[in-house]
């Protein structure tokens, strides 16, 4: 009998693995021949996307935007083989902390062909790059220090440093959010730390340095990675929406980059919630993504602002409630008019260039400064401040922006304690917002109140009182309608010294009563915008906005007269009497030109009178 075993159970090599003409084991008909379809890739395009800020980044030291001194350093000890055992990176989110320390492990471990040690050069992919890239190489090991922060983990890590690496170079360690480890697990790091192996490198991220002990701080090489400047993420932006063929309005990378706060990261990540904001092949305009990130109209609260100086409480209420209808949170508006604060009072100290920001922005904040003093600026800084924390705990945010407004226009002309106090010992009446109906303006211009109880005595002490200060005799000022205007009350008021850089140096933009703007020469001085703003407000007793641009202006005063002087002497020069007179005599040239004035018309009919006798 023939058992299992004896029989050859191998099958024919060319036999079929089923009979396409039999019915299966239940019972079916064999299945039609078809050919499958191929696999079509998910037409919205949601499953194989990533993200920009994972698309692009960095895959090189020279790809790390604003940190050129930490690549700097890097690349001199490497050169020098001066490569520290520890790396302490530490920075603000969204800087590239975890980037830097995967470039830092590529570059410990770089390897190819030709090149055997370590190097910043990471143009070419090394040997070990692609795998330390997608976080699979056996001898780098990224831990997440928040979810593993007690002592055990930290043995258990530590346990390996011992041990060589298996294929790479060094065995790096990379531990993210150091600062979450427990006291416990830092003590069990400082005995590695201060002997390590020298196949072992350790390199930590952080957000929060103060919470990291110093003990461990004294054992590692730190780096401070900067926040990134707005210029640098712009370009960055930039670079992005050309490999990705998107256009977005410049102002919108511009709103993109402020909002980031120096984080490449959360610009990226803005950049790409902007992008779906507008329809495919359409640019992205700012308005878009002003409204994505909940900003009011940048030009609306400068509005706002300029109500504020004025000291006009109506205006103000109005631009607010302008803005506030158009969807504008009431602490981003306190937030933005804080921002502009701070914009004139660093324009008035450092000049307009320390500001980045467009340029009509930078001319009002800049007008905006010249035409208040400092401390009025840092008074206005300080109330904003308080308005800010009284919108964030109030049941209405918007009742109490405007009360805040009501209140920062009424003291728009308070003076200071100090300047109040001198007024009130030489028996001067200091101007007061509290009865004022038509406002002023912050420099301290007169409001029409000005009586015994104005609130800037109220403000000073009870118990101060001006019932016999003697008031200013009330004079007629004078109105300007021209830049011509404005030359003659300087002449006439002569400052000399003010009328010559006037004339030299400023070239009329545009003029109206109350705002000049020009372009200044070649050489003008540097506070000419100021002594305008101090000089005219105290001849014609109102504020003035007095902005220096940095183009587009007519002729200044003494160009437009040197400039008709020499063409005066040519058309001269062209004249035949004067030709010929300068022909008769060799050597002759034209020295001075002088206009007579028209004789007197009784000269000229004496004159007519005698040649008819």
């Amino acid at each position: 009998m023939a058992t299992m075993a004896d029989e050859d159970l191998t099958p024919e090599p060319d036999a079929p693995e089923r009979d396409p003409d039999t019915a299966d084991m239940f019972g079916e008909p064999a299945p039609a021949a078809t050919t499958a379809p191929a696999r079509q890739p998910a037409t919205d395009g949601s499953a194989a996307y990533t993200v920009i800020a994972r698309k692009y980044r960095p895959r090189t030291f020279e790809d790390l935007y604003g940190q050129g001194a930490m690549v700097r350093t890097l690349r001199n000890a490497f050169a020098a083989g001066r490569i520290a055992h520890a790396f302490m990176l530490t920075g603000v989110r969204g800087v590239g902390k975890t980037t830097t320390a995967r470039l830092l492990a590529r570059a410990l471990n770089f390897q190819t062909d030709s090149i055997d040690a370590p190097s910043l050069d990471l143009s070419v992919e090394g040997r070990h790059c692609r795998a330390i890239i997608e976080g699979r190489h056996m001898d780098v090991l990224e831990l997440d220090a928040a979810s593993r922060t007690g002592v055990a983990d930290m043995r258990d890590l530590l346990d390996g440093v011992r041990y060589a690496p298996v294929e790479a170079r060094y065995k790096v360690y990379i531990i993210d959010e150091v600062h979450m480890l427990s006291t416990g697990a830092f003590n069990a790091l400082l005995k590695t730390l201060e002997e390590p192996p020298p196949h072992a490198k350790f390199i930590f991220a952080t957000t929060e340095i103060r919470k990291v002990p110093v003990t461990i701080l004294s054992r590692c090489q730190r780096f401070d990675l900067r926040r990134v400047e707005p210029d640098d993420i712009i370009r960055n932006l930039q670079m992005i929406l050309e490999a990705e063929g998107v256009r977005v309005e410049a102002e919108g990378l511009t709103l993109i980059a402020r909002a980031a706060e120096g984080s490449v990261r959360d610009a990226q990540s803005l950049l790409d919630q902007a992008i779906v904001q507008a329809e495919s092949g359409q640019t992205v305009p700012a308005a878009l993504i002003r409204d994505m990130l909940g900003l009011a109209d940048r030009a609306g609260t400068l509005d706002l602002f300029e109500h504020v100086l004025k000291g006009d409480p109506g205006g103000a209420v109005s631009a607010f409630r302008q803005l506030y209808a158009l969807g504008a949170d009431p602490g981003q508006v306190v937030l933005d008019l804080l921002e502009h604060a701070h914009g004139a009072s660093v324009a008035r100290a450092v000049g307009p260039q320390a500001l980045t920001l467009p340029k009509d922005q930078t001319t009002r904040l800049a007008a905006a400064g010249a035409a208040v003093s400092a401390p009025i600026l840092a008074r206005l800084w300080q109330m904003l401040l308080r308005a800010h924390e009284e919108v964030g705990r109030a049941p209405d945010p918007a009742a109490a922006t405007d009360m805040a407004l009501i209140r920062l226009a009424h003291a728009a002309d308070l003076p200071g304690p100090e300047e109040a106090l001198k007024l009130l010992r030489n028996g001067d009446a200091p101007a007061g917002g509290g009865g004022s109906t038509g406002g002023g303006s912050m420099g301290g211009g007169s409001t029409g109140g000005g009586t015994a109880q104005g609130g800037a005595a109220r403000a000073l002490s009870p118990q101060v009182s001006l019932q016999g200060a003697p008031q200013a005799e009330a004079t007629q000022a004078p109105v300007l309608q021209t830049f011509e205007d404005l030359i003659a009350l300087i002449d006439a008021e002569r400052d000399i010294a003010l009328k010559l850089d006037v004339e030299r140096f400023v070239r009329p933009v545009s003029f109206r009563p109350g705002v000049l703007e020009f372009e200044p020469a070649p050489g003008a001085p540097t506070n000419l915008a100021q002594r305008l703003v101090g000089r005219l407000k105290a001849w014609t007793g109102q504020p003035w906005l007095v902005a220096a641009q940095g183009g587009g202006g007519a002729e200044s005063l003494w160009e437009r007269q040197t400039r008709e002087v020499r063409e005066t002497r040519a058309e001269i020069g062209q004249d035949p009497f004067v030709l010929s007179v300068l022909q008769a005599f060799p050597g002759a040239e034209v020295v001075q030109i002088r206009h007579l004035p028209p004789p007197e018309p009784a000269l000229v009919d004496d004159l007519d009178e005698a040649s008819e006798d």
